[in-house]
């Protein structure tokens, strides 16, 4: 049986024949891949502690910005709206949510 010529055959450098692909199921060992311990989850640090990725990825719209701390962080809800007041804050595009809170923030003083 003949092999069908590969891309990489005519590439200088590479083995006449590639090597054996063979597909790992979950469940077996991967020595080049072991499972994390609570050692390496304790010693693992976050994307945020790494300021040049960081930049990176934000510039690429990768990455939004630092979750807040759980205090400061916003509440999910369903509000039920008037269709026209819903309308009215939509029109003005993206962010409707956001002026939707500022404007009761002022309606109640806060």
């Amino acid at each position: 049986m003949t092999r069908k010529p590969m891309m990489n055959d005519t590439q200088p450098g590479l083995a006449e024949e590639p090597a054996p692909f063979r597909r790992l199921r979950p469940d077996e060992p991967d020595d080049e891949n072991p499972e994390w311990t609570d050692e390496d989850f304790a010693r693992a640090k976050t994307i945020w502690d790494f300021p040049e990725l960081v930049e990176i990825f934000q510039k690429s719209g990768q990455l939004g910005r630092r979750p807040l701390p759980e205090d400061q962080r916003k509440q999910r809800v369903t509000l039920y709206l008037d269709r026209d007041v819903l309308a009215r804050l939509k029109a003005d595009g993206s962010g409707w949510q956001t002026r939707a809170n500022a404007a009761l923030r002022k309606a109640l003083g806060l």
